[in-house]
């Protein structure tokens, strides 16, 4: 039997705990550094309960949740039968309600294609490119409106809800992105011509507000087509969102382009790069990473007009919500619509706004 082995000498003094690190490490650095800040801070604090704990009461401790009709809000709390009662109607719109399974299908293809090309770790990231720019769009229209292959029709007039937001919002932006960056390129371009048209282009979609866009896309528009040949409302908001984000991108991109130093163009020339080369190869992955925080937040800004295209007869997201607070059913819960219509569009947002960090912190080399 082995003999145990006794320490016979002291160990030797360890440091103390860095309390400077961790949560109790933060609070100290940041709230309560000295008795004046320690002081505000609790301040603060007691005025932010103050004002928050009556919206929580009612937001959440004395809400009602379940229900099919108002009598079930009796709790003198928020209402959010109002939203459960009426929670189809604002996903899937006017969208018949026995094909909405081509629209959750739509929504799982979707999930799947911005889980593909959002994690890192995925492989086959330019298959997974592939599919979104070309596959998925088709399979969307042929599932959302039909029309082809015995898929029963169902006209853009019946989409709405958030599933017309999310349309609205994916179709401008792929087709903005890529618009304004040649928009940009044309701007800097050395050709009179070019440079002229598309800085015509940009001060004048610039210059007009989205509101009047949606409009003369809506009634204008029909009025200078051929007899006979009638563009579908959803089709012409769509153009006239695109054109007017892709000259706000187009600003966005020039900036980034700006920063870059002319070297990187010169040293790409003397490497016997021609201009189509450099400007993919070399100049627009550095100029693109700079301006990562306006591309999103030109997208973030996008995403929420949306809402305007109810002027032209859409009901988008938040245009369900505001028709049903005209049901004579459910008068007086306007509140609840638009503080559950603030969350998801929070939601949304913030997800961008997050992910855009992320690829910042990302694609981050140095200077």
């Amino acid at each position: 039997m082995a003999a145990t082995q006794v320490r016979s000498e002291m160990l030797a003094p360890r440091k103390a705990p860095d309390r400077r690190t961790g949560l109790v490490g933060w609070l100290r650095a940041n709230l309560f550094s000295s008795p004046l800040n320690s002081l505000v801070t609790l301040a603060l604090a007691a005025l932010l309960v103050r004002l928050i704990w009556p919206f929580l009461e009612w937001a959440l401790f004395n809400a009602n949740f379940l229900g099919e009709s108002r009598e079930a809000c009796s709790s003198g709390g928020a209402c959010w039968v109002y939203i459960s009662a009426r929670f189809e109607t604002i996903i899937y719109g006017f969208y018949p309600p026995e094909l909405r399974w081509r629209v959750n299908i739509v929504f799982v293809l979707l999930a799947l294609v911005i889980a593909w090309l959002a994690i890192p770790r995925m492989p086959f990231k330019k298959w997974g490119a592939l599919c979104a720019l070309i596959p998925f769009p088709i399979a969307a229209f042929l599932l959302l409106h039909g029309g082809y292959f015995g898929i029963t029709t169902v006209p853009t007039r019946d989409w709405g809800g958030l599933m017309l937001t999310i349309t609205i919002a994916l179709l401008a932006m792929v087709g903005s992105l890529p618009l304004g960056i040649m928009l940009a390129l044309g701007r800097r371009s050395t050709m009179p011509f070019v440079r002229g048209v598309c800085v015509l282009f940009i001060e004048f979609w610039r210059g007009v507000p989205l509101i009047t866009v949606l409009f003369m896309a809506s009634v204008m528009l029909p009025l200078f087509t051929p007899s006979g040949f009638d563009l579908d409302k959803l089709l012409r908001a769509l153009i006239g969102i695109m054109l007017f984000w892709s000259a706000y991108m187009a600003e966005a991109v020039r900036s980034g382009l700006q920063a870059i130093p002319s070297g990187q163009s010169e040293a790409a020339s003397a490497l016997g790069l021609g201009y189509w080369h450099r400007m993919i190869l070399v100049v627009l992955p550095q100029a693109l990473k700079l301006v990562i925080p306006g591309i999103v937040n030109t997208f973030i800004v996008l995403f929420m007009d949306t809402s305007l295209v109810l002027i032209i007869g859409l009901f988008d997201f938040l245009a369900v919500i505001r028709s049903g607070l005209n049901d004579p059913e459910w008068l007086g819960y306007a509140i609840e619509g638009y503080v559950f219509a603030a969350l998801v569009y929070w939601i949304f947002c913030s997800s961008m706004s997050r992910y855009s960090q992320y690829i910042e912190r990302r694609l981050h080399t140095g200077h």
